[in-house]
């Protein structure tokens, strides 16, 4: 038998075959890892918000998840929350695994304003870019640990006194009233209760109360209920956010005092939005609630494309704080 050897062309043609299809293949593999090398480059934000279950922070999250969308090609987003407005554990806890996926920066809203600080040491030691927003962290706590880092966010006390100076025009001189305030703790709740006070105190109103609802529904109602029973002579209820208004609307339905004690609140989420119609709320605050993660987010965006060092970051970054009323447009 004779063997037949392939032909010089025959050879030629298969190398040719085998050098465009290892072309191809690179071509193919290079085009499988150019979107893993984009992500690469691109930085990775996380975002940790209060509670969830309260709509201003499912709103913030919304907001941020729509700017990522239209900003893909810029970073990527981690966004998560805790289920109580009270449980620093499970944020601090939140904080440490954003840490640990090497995020590249942190915007945070915490749930505390010192007992986070530990935490966001420790991520600024890690390398983590951090920025606060919503609820400002404790100066003195932030010293201590020897770090800064910038606020992002409204003047609570200038936006409260604006609530505080609509529902006083409805007032008069000796009037009692009683505040509802968040999470006692927190920065922006203490800055909220300073700012109705500061209104009451320019009308000549008398505050009868102060206590925490913890930014609930729930304990907003239960506060609201044993104000009204402890005061029968009571003119208004001032709530340090909506979430709480919403419980004292329904205390003061239930106590059949509805349009005998006003209630104000500070957020302006949409279920709050009809009670403004129907003057069950007589005024709330928009601190813009779709935007606020937003604002923190292109601030550590503009200082991870700088390569600001945390300790250079600008202190605070003031956004805007509007009286919402019936007649807002």
């Amino acid at each position: 038998m004779t063997a037949r050897f392939p032909s010089a062309a025959s050879l030629f043609t298969r190398r040719r075959c085998a050098q465009v299809f290892g072309a191809s293949a690179a071509l193919v593999l290079s085009a499988a890892l150019l979107p893993a090398a984009q992500a690469a480059d691109k930085p990775k934000v996380a975002l940790v918000m209060k509670s969830l279950a309260n709509e201003f922070f499912l709103t913030m999250e919304q907001g941020a998840k729509a700017h990522q969308k239209e900003n893909a090609d810029k970073y990527t987003l981690v966004a998560n929350g805790i289920k109580d407005e009270t449980d620093t554990a499970a944020q601090i806890r939140m904080v440490e695994q954003m840490v640990a996926q090497k995020v590249d920066a942190l915007v945070i809203a915490p749930a505390d304003s010192k007992a986070l600080v530990p935490a966001i040491k420790n991520a600024i030691d890690k390398g983590v870019l951090v920025v606060n927003i919503d609820n400002r962290f404790d100066q003195a706590a932030l010293k201590e640990k020897g770090i800064k880092v910038p606020f992002v966010g409204p003047d609570n006390r200038a936006g409260a006194k604006l609530v505080g100076d609509a529902l006083a025009k409805t007032l008069k001189s000796g009037d009692k009233v009683g505040i509802i305030e968040g999470v006692s703790t927190t920065f922006n709740a203490q800055q909220r209760t300073l700012g109705y006070q500061d209104a009451m105190k320019a009308a000549g109103v008398t505050v009868v109360g102060v206590q925490s609802g913890q930014w609930e529904i729930d304990k907003g109602n239960t506060v609201a209920a044993g104000m009204m029973r402890e005061h029968p002579d009571l003119k208004a209820l001032l709530a340090g956010n909506d979430s709480m208004a919403l419980g004292a609307v329904a205390a003061v339905k239930a106590a059949g005092k509805t349009g005998k004690v006003a209630v104000v609140g500070y957020d302006n989420i949409s279920a709050i939005k009809p009670m403004l119609q129907d003057g069950r709320v007589l005024a709330t605050a928009d601190q813009y609630a779709a935007k606020q993660a937003v604002f923190g987010i292109e601030t550590a965006l503009k200082a991870l494309a700088a390569k600001t060092p945390q300790a250079q970051m600008p202190e605070e970054v003031k956004t805007d704080v509007v009286l919402v009323t019936k007649d807002s447009k």
